[in-house]
């Protein structure tokens, strides 16, 4: 957890997504995920514009990619389903909160992926839902 003594990061934090919103708005937990046909518990973010691009690219909606300048509205936690399970250390600084994100600002330009970068992750992530591996622990 963070708090004034033991501050996990901070930041600039990032939110990779293909939904429109505005400035001012929060992002918050109990919605559909990005990933999943499911409401997610958390709302997660980064404080690296590669995970966040990521997030942008992989998220299932056909809209416009993009990436917003948050602000935690309250604790947040390391992302079990990276830190512990694929990159020990939390180098991708990705984290998950079930207090909103406030939208401070969009990050109007940024390199994608390649496209090839991102099939292959595309079709990663496909076999792992095929093997039933594909679980986001929210």
């Amino acid at each position: 957890m963070n708090d004034k003594k033991g501050v996990l990061d901070n930041g600039p934090f990032f939110h990779g997504t293909k939904a429109e919103l505005k400035i001012g708005d929060l992002l918050e937990p109990q919605h559909l995920s990005n990933y999943q046909d499911k409401k997610s518990n958390y709302i997660y973010f980064t404080a690296t514009l590669d995970a966040a691009k990521w997030g942008a690219e992989l998220a299932t909606s056909k809209s416009k990619e993009r990436i917003y300048i948050v602000e935690p509205l309250g604790d947040f936690e390391n992302d079990p389903n990276l830190t512990d399970k694929r990159f020990p250390g939390n180098p991708t600084r990705s984290y998950r909160s079930k207090s909103p994100l406030k939208i401070i600002a969009e990050l109007r330009s940024w390199e994608r992926h390649s496209d090839e970068d991102i099939n292959h992750m595309l079709t990663s992530l496909k076999k792992l839902r095929e093997q039933g591996k594909a679980v986001i622990y929210d």
